[in-house]
């Protein structure tokens, strides 16, 4: 790569390589041509108006790619499924965006191999972020205007060989159950307080609750409502209450009653230390709420709700991942999802 100075009617095709200021008094001051502009036919006049007999160009290589082209090779080679970016390049950045409602997912050891080459660089939002169409969920560019061809085909290869680097899966599950347990909240001695609220983050999900009610704390009892959810057309049970490690609390029994199996039980994270996640016949996914879900307004539930709606299985390893950046700090005015927690462990 060099520079040229050239008369300005034989400059088209050139790279301006910084900005060109125009100014019009008392109206504006600013670029009128950005760094990296690719000079057309069309420019020369207004070169010529802003003063420029002579253009000192940039004169790209064989081996070199202006940062436009970079931007448009690297979008195509990090997208994923449901990922749409900005048709419109400026500088050399391109941005990218949700196709769709759902759960963005990032590839992290691959976005570190990526950054790793220097001269290109992808920035995201977290894995595993609740999204919406139309946000914005990454960026990336060249860093120096012109780079090496050899490090866009690097690039390129790493995100072959894992299908690209960012994604969004959507919403996958559409209708769910809540068995709220406990022996005092079935017989009325304590108001319910479990249910709606497990309703209302099943609906933020766009997830219809066919059924809710409430088991005594009998093994069978609850299995038999876990079961009876499923033929419902349940396909997510939420379990609320029982779930510590006091003799009385049989949940999880009920739940392992009902044929669920994969059981995982137990947390790094708080609140949320004695949450369950398990799979009846089938892959239906049944989770143990314990009582923090009913005094906490944010829990792991919160962590794991979305991806498993999204239809990812959870493993011990995905919940184990969750300890680095799972200890809520419980501030008195809640910022949720603008905050530290869940974003530690990528799982």
């Amino acid at each position: 790569m060099g520079h040229r100075k050239v008369p300005v009617e034989e400059s088209v095709g050139m790279v301006i390589p910084h900005d060109i200021t125009e100014i019009v008094p008392g109206e504006k001051k600013g670029p009128a041509f950005r760094k990296g502009h690719v000079i057309r036919r069309e420019d020369i006049e207004h070169l010529k108006r802003l003063g420029k007999e002579h253009i000192y160009c940039l004169e790209l290589g064989p081996d070199d790619l202006h940062e436009n082209d970079v931007a448009v090779r690297l979008a195509h080679a990090v997208s994923g499924e449901n990922i749409v970016w900005d048709k419109e390049i400026k500088e050399g950045k391109v941005g990218f965006r949700a196709a769709v409602d759902g759960i963005f997912k990032v590839d992290v050891d691959g976005l570190y191999e990526l950054n790793l080459l220097g001269d290109i660089m992808l920035s995201t939002i977290h894995s595993n972020s609740v999204v919406k169409a139309g946000d914005s969920v990454a960026a990336g560019r060249a860093i120096p205007l012109v780079i090496s061809s050899s490090i866009m085909e690097k690039a390129e290869e790493i995100c072959r060989a894992r299908h690209g680097l960012i994604a969004v899966d959507t919403w996958k599950i559409r209708r769910g159950a809540v068995v709220v347990t406990g022996q005092e909240v079935f017989e009325g001695r304590v108001k319910d307080a479990f249910g709606q609220r497990m309703k209302e983050k099943l609906a933020s999900y766009g997830v219809i609750t066919v059924s809710q009610v409430l088991a005594p704390d009998d093994p069978e009892r609850i299995a038999g409502e876990v079961r009876a959810a499923v033929d419902r057309g349940a396909e997510i049970v939420i379990c609320t209450g029982g779930m510590s490690v006091d003799p009385d609390d049989v949940t999880r029994v009920g739940i392992r009653m009902a044929g669920a199996r994969d059981e995982v039980y137990g947390s790094p994270v708080l609140p949320g230390a004695m949450f369950l996640v398990a799979y009846l016949h089938g892959g239906i996914p049944v989770l143990g709420v314990p009582a923090c879900g009913m005094f906490f307004k944010i829990t792991v539930l919160d962590l794991i709700l979305p991806r498993v709606i999204a239809g990812e299985r959870i493993t011990r390893e995905k919940i184990a991942a969750l300890g680095h950046g799972g200890l809520c700090l419980n501030c008195k005015r809640c910022r949720y999802p603008v905050c530290p927690f869940g974003k530690g462990g990528s799982g």
